[in-house]
């Protein structure tokens, strides 16, 4: 083996890393040797354990396969930093049990890499403060199940909790898993039902695949995730809300923070830019309390346009407002639970019941 032997099967195996099949030609002009220093090349990468699967031909091709072990990768620069700032993150992820490998592997990968990059790691994970939100975990073996289902067209049985306690055995055909944020989900078509589902993976128990296959069927959307979507919006009290706000999308941006970078999951606030001092907002709230709360703590002015019931809420949340700033205007504190009087209704000053002329309709 010749002193430049090892640079060249180092150049050879990146290049098969690559997922594709490379000719034997195009190998050979690549790293500018013949087509038998090529075989012998890949010969000596097989003896180390990388599994290269040689396709017959005039001119021969070659690809790196799945072995029975997975050997070393090669890594350029930003590949290793990319990598390694994941795992960082997959430390705090919904996937129960994650965290413990995230660590060991990046444990692993900070070993061999060269402090210049090792320092780039460390400055990006020095500079940042990762906000995890409670919430339920998703076992990663059944991840994996409902992944392998997914792929082998094979249906699926579990045990499902409802979000009221109440559980129920299913038999499904599986489509997609969706991840929304740190939630989980799984579209599937239930057999007993004879209809499509969505469930939150935290809340299946012991999915396993029954080794039936199960034909292909088309969702009644685009896609899982415009399905899952819909299905929540559908299946939950939410309110739709579609308000102009009159200040730079930046600054809206900004106040939103994670809710506008995925962690509302579907349905979740979306923002478009007007002009300079103007943009769109529209998202979903199971509340008028929240989008109420939302908006006025965006620090500028805004029109709804709906729902009409939040300009009805934020109606009455401005007089309570007023009257607790105190407003100079004499007023009688208003009854609990009673909506205020129609604008011209008499309103007594003394405490006492209108008139019996008066009516509420």
């Amino acid at each position: 083996m010749t002193a430049a032997t090892p640079a060249r099967l180092l150049g050879l195996l990146s290049l098969l890393q690559t997922p594709r099949e490379w000719p034997g030609s195009e190998l050979s002009a690549r790293l500018g040797v013949s087509a038998r220093t090529i075989r012998r090349d890949i010969e000596r990468l097989r003896e180390l354990g990388y599994p290269v699967e040689a396709t017959r031909g005039a001119d021969g091709g070659y690809r790196l396969v799945a072995g029975t072990a997975m050997p070393p990768l090669l890594l350029d620069d930003e590949e290793a930093v990319a990598i390694a700032v994941g795992l960082r993150t997959a430390a705090g992820g919904a996937v129960a049990g994650i965290e413990e490998a995230s660590v060991r592997a990046l444990a692993k990968l900070e070993q061999v890499l060269p402090s210049r990059l090792r320092g780039r790691v460390r400055a990006v994970s020095g500079a940042t403060v990762p906000l995890v939100p409670s919430g339920p975990t998703v076992d990663p073996e059944a991840l994996a199940v409902l992944a392998g289902a997914i792929a082998n067209h094979e249906k699926v049985r579990f045990v499902h909790r409802a979000a009221g306690g109440a559980e129920s055995r299913r038999l499904v055909e599986p489509n997609r898993l969706v991840s929304a944020g740190r939630r989980w989900y799984f579209v599937a078509w239930d057999v007993d039902r004879a209809d499509w589902r969505t469930f939150r993976v935290d809340r299946m128990h012991e999915p396993r695949p029954t080794g039936a296959r199960c034909p292909e069927r088309s969702l009644p959307d685009p896609d899982a995730a415009a399905y899952v979507e819909r299905t929540l919006h559908t299946s939950a009290p939410v309110h739709r809300a579609d308000v102009t706000l009159y200040a730079p999308a930046e600054h809206v941006a900004a106040r939103l923070g994670d809710a506008l970078a995925g962690d509302a999951g579907p349905g979740g606030p979306r923002l478009r830019a007007l002009d300079a001092g103007s943009c769109r907002l529209t998202g979903y709230a199971d509340t008028l309390d929240w989008l109420a709360l939302r908006l006025s703590m965006l620090g500028c002015e805004f029109e709804v346009h709906e729902p009409p019931e939040l300009r009805e809420h934020l109606r009455a949340l401005g007089g309570r407002v007023t009257r607790a700033a105190g407003d100079p205007t004499p007023r009688t504190r208003p009854a609990p639970e009673r909506s205020a009087p129609r604008p011209g209704a008499h309103r007594p000053s003394n405490g006492q019941s209108p008139p019996s002329s008066s009516r509420r309709s």
